[in-house]
């Protein structure tokens, strides 16, 4: 069955629905009775003012033309009372519940940018919404959602502005986002990076248009971040293979560095030969589960010893960068499955790829940003505090925890 067909069947079944022409008839009753108690409201402010002959000076003067508003359960229709003076000063009413042009439920033009975002093109929203709303679903076009496009522009410009000094920022998750929209040479590569702040609540805080995860790319983002008011973060998470931190070393010093495992445990892999991949997989596992820095030291050596000798490149992947993938020892050990790898941003965009990948033959550059911006927004939504936040204070406040646990004595601190 193809899709004309399946919205006509759709559309058939919308009209025979006893029950849903009923919730349609109890509605319009219901919106209707709204209007004319707001009518009343809007009357009795007048009911003092009188004619030179005493009668009332604004009174009644019909309706205007029924008009039907789209909802959730199909077009409910309604006639907006008018009003006229008698003393030549115009009086005109209007209702707060059906205003003048509003031909669509606020609810339903929140409906419109999320099925566009969950993966309904711009030439299937009209069959969409007749399938949802029934065939008197009308008003809808491709130029309602290019409005949309325009009004998530505006909204993407506000936010890449918005003031970030009101809070402090512990980490901070980066990557670079590739899609499938292509430019004149180069894939556009999306700079993402996510904060937590000390309330533990995370929050986008850049998604910009890059140029392969280049230095200069990365520096515009954190020189931007900082001119917001970002102040340098306790700890970035991040892949090893970015321009990143050379321009997080020049921006933000301070900051420590953690590499992220998912991304360092499959470089090292594809270094090595596919019998080897699963042993050598559970050696690296050995190393960011162990309970303490000096077991992942000793787990580290280990894997240096076992496969250096035999595959030199594998064991470089793995030293280049022993440090950074060990910095999360001396943080809250509730936050090690957070800030042990990029998941955060990687679970979020598996979706928005999903979108974007669908979307891509239809989107310029910037567009790809917004729909990126939007899809984001809508992930945050569901998005729990980081667990453990409590500890969060004291990450700000520059407390040295050892082995993930905060020291109880000033000589364990000192140590």
């Amino acid at each position: 069955m193809d899709e004309s067909n399946i919205v006509e069947f759709a559309g058939r079944d919308a009209i025979a629905d006893p029950l849903t022409e009923l919730l349609r008839k109890g509605a319009r009753e219901l919106l209707q009775s709204a209007v004319e108690a707001e009518l009343e409201t809007f009357m009795a402010q007048f009911q003092d003012r009188k004619t030179a002959d005493g009668h009332a000076a604004v009174v009644r003067n019909g309706h205007h033309p029924e008009r039907a508003v789209q909802t959730g359960i199909g077009p409910v229709t309604v006639k907006v009372p008018k009003v006229r003076s008698k003393t030549g000063k115009p009086v005109t009413f209007h209702s707060a519940l059906v205003p003048p042009y509003v031909r669509k439920a606020k609810s339903l033009e929140a409906a419109l940018p999320w099925l566009y975002l969950k993966g309904i093109s711009t030439g299937e929203m009209d069959g969409a919404l007749k399938a949802l709303l029934g065939p008197d679903a009308a008003g809808f076009s491709a130029n309602t959602v290019a409005r949309l496009k325009s009004k998530w522009a505006a909204e993407y410009s506000d936010w890449c502005m918005a003031d970030l000094g009101r809070d402090d920022w512990a980490y901070l998750w980066v990557d670079g986002i590739y899609s499938g929209l292509r430019a004149a040479e180069d894939r556009l590569c999306a700079l993402v990076v996510i904060g937590v702040n000390a309330r533990g609540e995370k929050h986008f805080l850049a998604i910009e248009d890059g140029v392969r995860e280049s230095t200069q790319s990365w520096r515009e983002v954190l020189l931007a971040l900082k001119a917001r008011g970002l102040k340098a973060p306790k700890l970035a998470i991040g892949d090893g293979a970015m321009g990143f931190w050379a321009a997080l070393e020049e921006v933000f010093p301070k900051t420590r560095q953690q590499r992220c495992w998912v991304h360092k445990t499959a470089n090292v892999l594809n270094c090595l030969p596919k019998r080897s991949q699963p042993k050598a997989k559970k050696m690296l596992h050995d190393i960011w589960q162990a309970e303490t820095r000096k077991d992942a030291e000793a787990a580290f050596d280990l894997f240096i010893e076992t496969y250096e000798p035999k595959y030199p490149k594998a064991a470089t992947c793995l030293i280049k960068d022993r440090e950074e993938l060990l910095s999360f020892y001396d943080f809250p050990a509730q936050h090690w499955q957070s800030i042990r790898t990029t998941n955060p941003i990687e679970s979020t965009f598996a979706t928005i790829r999903h979108r974007t990948k669908r979307a891509k033959g239809c989107l310029t550059r910037p567009g790809m940003l917004h729909m990126m911006f939007k899809l984001a927004q809508c992930a945050e939504t569901s998005w729990r505090k980081l667990r453990g936040f409590a500890h969060l204070a004291d990450v700000i406040e520059g407390v040295d925890f050892i082995n993930g646990v905060k020291p109880s004595t000033p000589d364990q601190a000192a140590a």
